[in-house]
This record gives structure tokens, sequence and C-alpha cells, in this order.
């Protein structure tokens, strides 16, 4: 039957049946009573039968095709647009409300991509609170601890294990360790020949972790193993909040800081780390999804003189917004709690301690976030392929 069609080869313009077939697309009519146009080699590309159903990767490599694409013949047979394509007489079947969500050619949806919630200084009384023993069991719960994350950019895990093994497990709950080229973890607490001021009693300014790296790690876990020292708050802020603020305050001092890439540097003996990173962050929305600031890993800014002359003003602005009360959350981590946060958005620092007034004590590692919007969207969706 299939050569019996190829043998009419269909004219651009002409219509089979309810589908007008054009010179590079086709256009057809959806279930709402709309009509959408569609791309040949797009149809021929993502016919279902291009994908392994076991191992869901694309079998089919438009690569090899030799000619370009086009319909013997194509109708609405049902809910379906069927086309027989010359050549080989392949038959696509696509269902039309499938079709339907391409027909605008808007980003497939993405359950992970939910709206950030900005919070101020009066968030810890409202910060979100799972217990560690609960998670490891309900992968529910996990998919809320998940969505408190990529909302508010942070939440606490209580009744952690006093183990190592006990961080290791939690974080696999999102996604497997990121090393980075401190190490796999690290652990904070006051070092003999320190390499970095987290590990000494010192204040520790508001920062991101590691900038100097291509890619920063996502997501960071601070396990508190012990905390009986006199001194050392955590400080805690939303990077959101404060690059929206700004936002409207100076959109000319905002634009500087989201579109300028910047030297970030970590020197020591056996490293020479370095990046150009954007101070603000911005999603495919163009909102604010986190922001890069470290003062003790800025390296010396290279631009031009002249670029200098407005770019120092709005940086500043921005390190002084960051210092305001009305954004710096401040608490005392207790032994047995957990914090999780983004680290491409949460801004964090400690104050100073007296080391030998207690014991101190936090172990930490990174996932990476998207493997964490991996994780809640195999949590909260069937897929495509299910």
């Amino acid at each position: 039957m299939a050569d019996d069609v190829i043998g009419e080869i269909a004219r651009p313009g002409a219509a089979c049946g309810e589908v007008a077939l054009g010179e590079r697309g086709l256009t057809v009519p959806l279930g709402d009573g709309s009509t959408a146009y569609f791309n040949y080699y797009w149809l021929r590309d993502n016919c279902p039968t291009s994908f392994d159903r076991e191992t869901r990767e694309r079998v089919f490599d438009i690569f090899h095709e030799e000619r370009a694409p086009v319909p013997a013949s194509a109708h609405v047979d049902g809910d379906a647009l069927e086309i027989v394509w010359q050549g080989d007489g392949h038959v696509t079947r696509h269902a039309l409300d499938w079709l339907a969500h391409y027909a605008g050619g808007a980003p497939r949806p993405d359950p992970a991509d939910l709206p950030r919630r900005p919070w101020y200084c009066d968030h810890y009384e409202h910060m979100a609170r799972f217990p560690q023993p609960e998670l490891m069991r309900d992968r529910a719960l996990v998919a809320k601890w998940i969505e408190a994350l990529l909302v508010d950019g942070v939440a606490i895990v209580t009744d952690m294990p006093d183990t190592d093994e006990g961080l290791t497990e939690t974080a696999r709950l999102i996604g497997q360790i990121r090393p980075t080229f401190f190490g796999t973890y690290f652990d904070v607490r006051t070092h003999i020949e320190p390499t970095n001021l987290a590990y000494t009693a010192k204040a520790l300014e508001l920062h991101t972790d590691t900038p100097a790296e291509d890619a920063a790690p996502g997501v960071q876990f601070l396990h508190c193993r012990a905390n009986s020292v006199e001194g050392g708050r955590n400080l805690f802020l939303d990077g959101v909040a404060v690059a929206n603020d700004l936002r409207a305050a100076s959109p000319e001092d905002f634009a500087l800081l989201s579109e300028t890439l910047i030297p970030y540097y970590c020197e020591h003996d056996t490293y020479d780390m370095r990046s150009r990173q954007r101070v603000i962050e911005l999603d495919s929305h163009g909102e604010v999804s986190g922001v890069t600031i470290s003062q003790h890993m800025a390296d010396i800014f290279d631009l031009p003189q002249t670029v200098l002359d407005s770019y120092y003003p709005a940086f500043c602005r921005f390190g002084r917004m960051l210092q305001s009360e009305k954004y710096v959350m401040r608490f005392g981590l207790r032994a047995g709690e957990c914090i999780v946060f983004d680290n491409h958005r949460i801004v964090h620092g400690r104050a100073g301690y007296v080391a030998e007034s207690g014991d101190r004590y936090l172990r930490g590692c990174y996932t990476d976030r998207g493997e964490m919007r991996s994780t809640y969207r195999t949590l909260t969706t069937q897929g495509r392929f299910r």
C-alpha cells in the first residue's frame, strides 16, 4: 500500500485530505480547530520510531539521509497525523495533541522551572526543615525538599547522623557528589596552615563558593557536627532578592553587573584556578537566577579603564546592598543540622569566633543544580517514555 502511495508524489501546495503540503513543511488541523505548520525535517527526525523505548535515546540519525525528507502523502487519521515519506516509504504517526505542544516553538514545559520566591532577613523562622530519617524513606518528601530548594534556594535538614556517611547518603538523594579542585569533601574547622579563610576563626565575608571554577558547583551541603564556640554566627542572604531590588532601583547598574564578565582566581602552591563570571546571573526568562560574589577570590579587574568608570560604582553599590540588615539572616547552625542551599543564589558568610572557647566542625560537599532538577522531574512527573 505504501508503494502505491509513493507513486503519487505530492506536489507543494497540494492538500492530502485535510493536510496542506508546502515546499518545506505542511499545515495540519489540530484538535482545537486551529491549524499549525511543521517542518518536514522536524517531522521525520522526531518520528516516534526515532527513539529506542528501552534506552530512551534517539536512534534515528538524520545526518545519514541523503535527500531532504518529502512526504509522498499525509493525512489526519483519527487523532493522529500520518505521513508516508518518499524514498523508503517510512510511515510516521504523530498524535495531534503531541504536535500541539510544539506548534508555537516554545520550550518543552519543565516541572523544575519554578518561580523563585525572594526572602529577606526574617526568613530563618520560615525556612523549610526536613528530618533526615524521613527523607531517607519517603521519596515524596524528597520532592518537597527539592521544591523548597528550587523556590527559596535554602532548606535545613535536621536529625542528621553524626557520621561522614550521613552527609553522603543525604546528598545522594539529590545527585552524585560533585568534586571541586579542593577535593570531594571539605572540613570547616581551624587548620594549622590554612589555604582558605573558612579554615580559620576569622570572620568570613559574604560570598558564593568557588567562583574561580568555570562552572561553580550548584548545591552546597554544610553538615554541622559540633558548634559550641563563642561567636561564629552564620550569615545567609538571598542574592535574588538583592539583585531584584538593584534592578528596580538602578537598571543601568543592574545591566552592567548582569552583562559584564569579570575575573576570579584561586591560587596556591598546587593550583591556579581562573574564570570569568557575571556578578548577576539571569535565566532563560531574563529573571535573576543567582549571583557570583567573592571579594577574596575577585581577581584584578582587567576591563578597559573607561568601562571601570561605570562598572566599579555599580559593583560597589551592589556590594553595599549585600551588607544591608534588610537582607542578612543571622543564626547559629546547631549540631545535627545540615543547611543545604543553591550556591549560585545564596550568599553566605560567618562571623568570627573564639577558637579556644569550644569546638566548631562543619563537613561539606556539593551536588549539581542540573542533577537536582533532574531528580525533581523524575519524582513529580511521568516523563515522555512511560
